[in-house]
């Protein structure tokens, strides 16, 4: 994929398939990591339909037959304008304010971006915390299912390809009592005079597909395209894969 030649406009794709989990913004290879091509293995329609739709987004299975067991061994790539996170690299830590959950960081500011990005793997009994004053949250559920309750006491249940959006400074809490997956973003809300954003719960099969000639792919917007909502977020479908796609880095 193409990023644009201005450097302040920046294409992030998480890819969450039901072979692998990758965050990317360029099409080339190199950087910090030791990296090597990948073999990817066809799998039959039996062997696919017995397992959860993104059971990979965690699991690395996809490194070369003959690599696997090489310690250190990743198909990561970072660069200044881009990374390429694989499951592989992922590393999980208990994730700061929340209970009972582990977080393996993908994007934050420290690598030159303007946002955050990573996994939170809910326990049993597990509870969300608060971003920072300000910072808007995205969540989107990969495996499982939680419930986001509001200040009012309101509650939404989020099953897999569900997502919430909720503004910066917005109370609010996710809990979970058995397990569930997400990818999280997190950035920094830039405000405009008289534009307030609401929270937003929704899931990608109810969004309208956008019309886009000669492509072979399913194209939704999960955030109204207004002015208050400073970034969207976009679900891309083909055979086997779906992507998210986020602008400016």
């Amino acid at each position: 994929m193409k990023t644009s030649s201005l450097p302040s406009l920046l294409l992030l794709l998480l890819s969450l398939s039901s072979n692998f989990l990758k965050v990317a913004l360029s099409e080339d290879g190199g950087g910090l990591f030791c990296s090597a091509p990948s073999v990817f293995k066809s799998e039959t329609a039996s062997s696919s339909s017995s397992k959860p739709r993104y059971w990979k987004v965690t699991n690395p299975t996809l490194s070369p037959s003959h690599l696997q067991d090489l310690p250190g061994f990743t198909r990561s790539v970072y660069k200044r304008d881009h990374a390429l996170i694989t499951p592989e690299s992922h590393v999980f830590s208990p994730l700061p304010e929340w209970t009972n959950t582990l977080g393996a960081y993908l994007i934050t500011p420290a690598m030159g971006s303007h946002f955050v990005m990573y996994l939170a793997k809910m326990q049993e009994n597990s509870k969300s915390g608060l971003p920072p004053n300000d910072v808007e949250r995205f969540l989107f559920v990969v495996q499982g299912s939680a419930t986001l309750i509001n200040a009012s006491g309101a509650d939404h249940q989020l099953t897999v390809d569900s997502y919430a959006y909720l503004a910066p400074n917005f109370k609010h809490s996710l809990e979970c009592d058995a397990s569930a997956t997400l990818a999280v973003f997190e950035r920094r809300y830039s405000p405009l005079e008289n534009h307030v954003t609401e929270q937003i719960v929704g899931s990608t099969d109810q969004q309208p597909l956008l019309e886009t000639p000669g492509e072979v792919f399913e194209l939704r917007k999960l955030l109204p395209p207004s002015l208050p909502y400073d970034f969207n977020i976009h679900g891309l479908q083909v055979p086997f894969l779906t992507s998210f796609r986020k602008l400016r880095w």
